[in-house]
């Protein structure tokens, strides 16, 4: 057997031939209060289940702990020295509790979250909201970009939870769907498409110069899979709200998110152009790398979502 190997069966037997923290903490109760009863009610079990586990405990170690007689319980020899190695065990078990109390706590102080245009500007400001009243304390900074970038930053370690707009869940992450969106064919009223008594078939959308989202953006994935390849854009604009503005201004028709358009489309500042043959429709996820399930205040972000 090589020397790892024997020290791995050292290890794993270590955990049958010493005494659980359970049983230590109550074998010190019982030096300090000199009796089995009290030292039970102190640690919260009952009288038969605390001797039930002192004799558990001295059948392990093959020696006698603790002598019981009608006036109290007092430590053997041998249970006084068990105790001393006790004290120091549970004052180890309690730093290292302190310890990972310490991690917790550093971990739930801040959040940091990366989303891509449209969830960060028309989704995360209620859900962050709502985190803000759970979680008062918890500093959070939030990263807008496209879904490339949410990605990037997720795999890099720069951000704890991500969301996405794309087609497809980029490699090295896993998803959950938080949402689902629609994507609309828009106008200033001037355009000549606000007129059109026709639908707007998918190769006449596919051969007109748009303005768009720049590559890397879910909105342009989702549009380019859709019709198989784009006419040159008109514009090419890093996020939701430029190409909306343009837009609005009369720049050239846009293809938006419905999420972010319903205030222009009531004002008619904005028209929708239906389509004839499509819908596309896109699934918003909550991201986070691959066998990191979100802990602490992203997982309470994620389930906020889903409220």
């Amino acid at each position: 057997m090589s020397e790892a190997s024997e020290s791995e069966g050292r290890r794993a037997d270590l955990a049958h031939r010493v005494p659980d923290l359970g049983a230590l903490e109550l074998l010190l109760a019982v030096a300090r209060l000199g009796s089995l009863g009290a030292a039970a009610r102190e640690v919260g079990i009952t009288q038969p289940a605390a001797s039930s586990r002192i004799r558990s405990m001295e059948r392990q170690l093959g020696v006698a702990l603790v002598d019981r007689s009608p006036r109290g319980s007092r430590l053997t020899d041998a249970g006084a020295l068990v105790t001393d190695w006790a004290r120091r065990v549970v004052e180890a078990a309690e730093a290292f509790d302190a310890g990972a109390q310490a991690l917790r706590d550093r971990r739930d102080s801040r959040l940091r979250v990366a989303a891509s245009m449209t969830i960060a500007e028309y989704l995360l400001p209620g859900w962050l909201l709502a985190l803000r009243a759970a979680r008062p304390d918890t500093a959070v900074s939030l990263l807008a970009g496209n879904s490339a970038a949410v990605a990037e930053r997720l795999l890099s370690g720069e951000a704890d939870l991500g969301f996405v707009e794309g087609l497809t869940v980029p490699a090295g992450l896993d998803s959950a769907v938080v949402a689902h969106d629609r994507l609309i064919v828009v106008t200033a009223p001037t355009h000549p498409w606000a007129r059109r008594r026709r639908p707007l078939t998918a190769d006449e959308l596919a051969a007109t110069p748009l303005i768009l989202r720049e590559r890397g953006s879910g909105t342009r994935q989702v549009l380019d899979a859709a019709l198989g390849g784009l006419a040159r854009p008109l514009i090419e604009l890093s996020s939701t709200t430029a190409v909306k503005s343009s837009a609005v201004g009369g720049a050239g028709p846009a293809v938006l998110s419905e999420l972010a358009v319903g205030e222009e489309l009531g004002m008619r500042r904005l028209v929708s152009i239906p389509l004839a043959d499509m819908t596309l429709a896109r699934k918003l996820r909550a991201v986070w790398p691959t066998g990191h399930r979100p802990t602490g205040p992203a997982r309470e972000l994620l389930s906020l979502t889903r409220g």
